[in-house]
């Protein structure tokens, strides 16, 4: 027996007044709305209506559990109407994790036009650069950049970014510049340990392919301290555009290899699979993909 549906079932025997108008009510046979009230007595041990031929009434017992009834019920309607009211209208909190060099310099500035526009959604951003798992640690969306492991979350592509090999001019002035990627053998390569390539750089040129290994004195898991390194003169970096576009531009940095194209970075929000997305998250990923899609600055 659903016991919701036969407390449904009671309520609207009880309000209508009879068997035929609350059957009707409830879109039903009077048969089948008989047999809940029936099955829901006989469940309790208990008579909660006295039957007569011309008209029914609540037994001592039956008045109080109407009671009772219409009160839960209104409380499981007021549930569904606010979880209705959550995939219509973005409120509630919104919890969101995002690799930290990325997201301080290009997802954070957003965060005050996001919560202008929905001013009903409080938002917990935390800046990590390491995988959670966001259903064990109860994040709504996550922002990840480079290759995704196969999982069940859903996944919507922001945009992407370049990669390039570059250094310092001071660097370069020291032990000078390499011309072809099996070059880099004979440089000091900073590595990014969290892409599962770090210790081989890929590249493409006329369709073809390939990878070189690098070795160097430094491994690092955070973008602007592998990007400060190289500003430093410490060595070469294969960094995302978004991380050193700056650097370029005011010369602290110049690429290498420019011709030999590295495989670019797709720049993802996830989040777990449901029926029904909620409407802070699709909100949230709504808001930065039309943002990134109408270009970014290091591009």
């Amino acid at each position: 027996m659903d016991k919701l549906a036969a407390m449904e079932a009671f309520r609207a025997v009880v309000e209508e007044g009879g068997f035929t108008a609350a059957a009707a009510r409830r879109r039903i046979s009077k048969s089948a709305i008989s047999k809940m009230v029936k099955d829901l007595e006989a469940e309790l041990g208990v008579a909660l209506l006295n039957r007569t031929t011309r008209r029914i009434a609540l037994t001592e017992v039956g008045e109080r559990y109407y009671e009772r009834c219409q009160r839960i019920l209104a409380e499981v309607e007021e549930a569904d109407s606010e979880a209705t009211a959550l995939t219509v209208n973005p409120r509630g909190t919104l919890r969101v994790n995002a690799a930290l060099s990325f997201s301080t310099a290009h997802v954070a500035p957003l965060l005050p036009a996001f919560l202008e526009r929905y001013p009903d959604v409080r938002l917990e951003l935390t800046l990590a650069d390491r995988f959670v798992d966001l259903v064990e640690e109860g994040v709504d969306v996550a922002i990840r950049i480079g290759r995704l492991a196969d999982s069940s979350l859903i996944a919507r592509k922001l945009g992407e970014t370049r990669r390039m090999v570059c250094g310092a001019p001071a660097y370069f002035d020291r032990y000078g510049e390499p011309t072809h990627p099996n070059d880099l053998g004979a440089h000091n390569c900073l590595r990014y340990t969290l892409l599962d390539t770090g210790s081989e750089w890929c590249f493409r040129k006329d369709g073809r392919a390939f990878s070189v290994p690098v070795t160097g004195t430094l491994e690092i898991n955070n973008g602007d301290a592998l990007r400060t390194a190289a500003v430093g003169g410490l060595g070469l970096c294969c960094a995302p555009a978004f991380t050193v576009y700056r650097d370029l531009a005011e010369g602290r940095l110049r690429t290498v290899l420019d011709e030999y194209e590295c495989p670019p970075l797709g720049i993802y929000a996830v989040y777990p699979p449901s029926r029904h997305l909620s409407a802070k998250v699709r909100a949230f990923v709504d808001f930065l993909a039309d943002h990134f899609s109408s270009g970014t600055p290091w591009d």
